[in-house]
């Protein structure tokens, strides 16, 4: 939260994480556009034709998004999408990442690569607390946004749809706001705890 509210000045802060699963759905039929006394359709049966994952970073003040997709989510990836990183930030800038809990984030391949690049400093969010990750919210704009409006003959026909959204976000980007306070968060976790406890007494 303390990145998020009080950003350093010239270190970049990103926030890191994969999309994975993403299917290359084909609608059975065209959906109808959008148009005066109509909502857009699409038609609720698909046929499937693959997936792909979209590793991604997101710089905290500019709202710019590091992006590329590959056909797996291992640490082999991951350190690839890294060493994108390292080209993408200039060289003598620190680089804080905001991570999730997820094994691949872990490594030892990682954790050597990390020692030897000691600008980039990782923070790593509580196991299943992904959604503390601003990155998530960037997913949650590109799925409602061009993913699931699209249809997808194939992972060849998705990747470019996501690489075109990826460069028209960047021409125009503007940084998600974080509100929340760690007092916040903390305060409806035991609120929800107590709720817990409260339900299971009455078992």
């Amino acid at each position: 939260m303390g990145l998020y509210l009080d950003p350093p000045d010239r270190p970049f802060v990103l926030c890191v994480d994969e999309k994975s699963q993403i299917q290359a759905l084909d609608r059975t039929q065209p959906g109808l556009p959008l148009k005066k006394g109509r909502a857009a359709t699409m038609t609720h049966d698909y046929k499937r034709h693959g997936t792909t994952r979209l590793f991604a970073a997101l710089d905290l003040k500019s709202g710019m998004v590091i992006g590329d997709c590959m056909p797996r989510n291992r640490a082999r990836e991951f350190l690839k999408f890294l060493r994108n990183i390292e080209k993408a930030v200039p060289a003598r800038r620190d680089v804080h990442l905001i991570l999730d809990n997820c094994a691949t984030h872990k490594t030892p391949d990682v954790r050597a690569w990390l020692d030897k690049h000691p600008r980039f400093k990782p923070h790593f969010t509580p196991t299943s607390a992904s959604w503390l990750n601003l990155v998530e919210q960037f997913f949650a704009e590109i799925t409602s946004r061009r993913i699931r409006r699209g249809s997808y003959s194939s992972v060849d026909d998705l990747e470019p749809a996501i690489y075109a959204y990826l460069a028209q976000h960047n021409e125009k980007p503007k940084p998600f706001k974080w509100i929340k306070t760690a007092k916040d968060i903390i305060a409806r976790e035991h609120r929800a705890l107590d709720k817990l406890d409260e339900i299971r007494g009455n078992r």
